[in-house]
């Protein structure tokens, strides 16, 4: 089953998908997640690669080879999305933090959906954030932005099973 699905993918499912499932030892993993990228349904942005750049040589490397493809440059309208993101919900940046992706993530989201839905394409598209973060009730983190945008949050194993994918 292929879906016509777009996912926007976190730091946390890729670091968590790493440990999980080492690019050595589960190709088969990693090489599903670059035919999405070359079907151009799989998209994150560049503040998730300078994450990664802090976190994993194995996953960096990876990252680095898909960088193109994968990793989208912030845009003047994502630019205005975050600040309105930010506006709504300050907390959603962490001060702690040497880089943000998490209101990148969601702004990115929002671009591809805006984009999308002023395009002629035939079928409806999807936009959906992977992430490994959970709602909590209240509590301002990306699955709880993400609805307020009206954008589906899941982790990367239920994008698998949306996707069909069997290992």
């Amino acid at each position: 089953m292929t879906t016509n699905n777009c996912y926007i993918i976190d730091t946390s499912s890729l670091v968590n998908l790493k440990k999980n499932n080492p690019i050595d030892l589960f190709p088969t993993v990693w090489k599903k997640l670059e035919s999405l990228i070359d079907d151009k349904r799989l998209f994150s942005p560049e503040e998730v690669y300078s994450e990664i750049k802090k976190k994993d040589d194995d996953l960096y490397k990876w990252a680095t080879k898909v960088h193109k493809k994968l990793f989208k440059k912030v845009t003047p309208k994502q630019i205005k999305i975050v600040g309105d993101i930010l506006k709504e919900y300050p907390s959603l940046a962490h001060i702690d933090k040497e880089s943000n992706a998490d209101p990148w993530l969601i702004a990115l989201a929002i671009e591809l959906k805006e984009d999308r839905q002023h395009s002629l394409e035939s079928k409806p598209i999807k936009r959906i954030v992977v992430t490994e973060e959970r709602a909590r009730g209240d509590r301002v983190r990306i699955p709880f932005v993400c609805d307020k945008f009206d954008i589906t949050a899941i982790d990367v194993f239920d994008m698998f099973r949306t996707e069909g994918w069997k290992f």
